[in-house]
């Protein structure tokens, strides 16, 4: 089954574009939510976390996130420490859900697939993007996040330039009939 890697700065628009191949009947896996998900549900990320960030990194058995995010993205070594623990359980989890699907391919949706080199195991690759503007006022409304906290996480990804010269596919999410049209061309190419 052929896997298509999908990815995208923060606040360009990928889950509303993993959505649109939903739409199409097309198995979507969301690396950052199943990452979300073996904090909680995965005793050796869970241990591991915890000896990286110490008992607060933890409250009532669920993560904290935020205190995990203020450790991390000021710092890039503890950043790299964190990848290092979730990377390896996610790319594990995917493989036994890939072996699941039935479709004529699967898209594997991960902020960081690029960075993190998962774009390797990807049959193609497809970015998507949008304007910086639009990207922080997304993000403003979506997450509450402040300006300062947007620009650290936005610089601990790479630039679109970078990630446009290892992708397959790009595409521009700047209206959504647009995007959407772009996502149904692409599945015909790829189907």
């Amino acid at each position: 089954m052929k896997v298509v890697g999908l990815t995208g700065g923060i606040g360009s628009g990928k889950t509303t574009v993993a959505g649109f191949f939903k739409e199409l009947g097309i198995p979507v896996f969301i690396a950052d939510d199943e990452a979300k998900l073996l904090m909680v549900s995965n005793s050796e990320v869970k241990s591991a976390v915890q000896a990286l960030f110490g008992e607060h990194s933890y409250k009532n058995g669920l993560p904290e996130r935020k205190y995990i995010a203020s450790k991390v993205f000021g710092d890039r070594e503890k950043l790299e420490q964190l990848n290092a623990i979730i990377h390896p359980a996610v790319a594990r989890h995917f493989e036994s859900w890939k072996e699941e699907q039935v479709a004529p391919y699967v898209i594997y949706e991960a902020a960081i697939l690029f960075e993190s080199g998962g774009y390797k195991k990807c049959d193609f690759n497809l970015l998507v993007t949008a304007p910086l503007d639009r990207r922080i006022e997304r993000l403003k409304k979506r997450d509450k996040s402040t300006l300062e906290e947007i620009e650290a996480r936005m610089n601990n990804q790479w630039s679109d330039e970078e990630k446009a010269k290892l992708a397959d596919f790009i595409i521009e999410n700047k209206e959504l009939s647009s995007t959407r049209k772009a996502v149904h061309e692409l599945h015909e190419t790829l189907v």
